[in-house]
């Protein structure tokens, strides 16, 4: 698949796009900073997210609280996509009530390299956004930058919905945010195989499943249909445990060191995940 090093930028919005129409799903992980993203693409992996979550428990701040990781989605964003993967953002609600301040985001992540960027209606109060600000605020982005990936997300099963009907609120919002332009739709919290297909149906977009090890398989969701399958914030939990209960071990004495350091990277190997154009003041 061509990479950002051998297309121009235009290819690198249609190879992405391209990725959604493969006869498997496209298996997205997620990083929250540059070693983790680096790390990804050196395993093989040629598209790459990035998670809210991650990123912004990284820095020590809350995810999901408006505008607060802005600069700071950004700046992460102009550091991965100098790497050899297409990339898109996790841009939470798009860090603003102003439809006109999230196309102008998308314009900033575009100029950066960024192919794709997710928008979610959920808000950190537990309530769906406003359909109609959605709608607006897809709109701006496309026509802003008309190749942007928009990955609409919409979080009815998480949050629930007050007629208890979360499947009838997701197929109405997906179908809005495919007539505003939309190129995809997110629906985190489907499990039940017969509530994916329902979306996988009804939904005239390519139609991404967070992740659930849970209740899901790669090959299971591909049955079903699913387009694109998310990590979310999979990876960046995962890695905290395994940080936590490896020094836990040591402390405890019951430290195995045949088990603990089977694939570990050097310290040679990961120096050299670092880019050596991203300095103190890159950003």
């Amino acid at each position: 698949m061509p990479t950002p090093e051998t297309t121009e930028r235009g290819d690198r919005y249609e190879a992405f796009r391209a990725l959604h129409r493969g006869s498997r799903p496209l298996l997205l992980p997620n990083a929250w900073d540059h070693a983790s993203a680096s790390a990804l693409v050196a395993r093989g992996f040629t598209a790459i997210a990035t998670t809210s979550l991650g990123v912004a428990s990284a820095l020590g701040k809350p995810d999901g609280q408006g505008g607060g990781m802005r600069d700071d989605t950004v700046a992460l964003a102009r550091r991965i996509t100098r790497l050899a993967a297409l990339v898109t953002v996790d841009a939470e609600g798009g860090f603003s009530d102003d439809p006109d301040e999230v196309a102008a985001l998308a314009a900033e992540l575009a100029a950066a390299g960024v192919v794709g960027m997710n928008l979610e209606d959920g808000r950190s109060d537990g309530t769906l956004a406003d359909l109609g600000f959605q709608r607006a605020a897809i709109s701006a982005v496309k026509a802003a930058v008309p190749d942007m990936f928009v990955n609409a997300r919409t979080d009815a099963f998480w949050l629930g919905t007050p007629d208890g009907k979360p499947l009838d609120e997701t197929l109405r919002r997906c179908a809005a945010y495919v007539e505003a332009g939309a190129d995809g739709v997110f629906v985190p919290g489907l499990e039940d195989d017969a509530v994916i297909s329902a979306v996988v149906g009804e939904v005239a977009a390519p139609v991404n499943v967070l992740f659930n090890p849970a209740r899901h398989t790669y090959g299971r969701l591909a049955d079903l249909g699913v387009a694109r399958i998310s990590c979310g914030s999979l990876l960046f939990r995962t890695a905290l445990h395994s940080a936590v209960e490896l020094a836990w071990s040591i402390a405890e004495d019951t430290y195995d060191a045949g088990r603990a350091a089977a694939g570990v990277p050097s310290y040679a190997e990961t120096q050299a995940l670092a880019d050596p154009f991203t300095g103190p003041t890159a950003d």
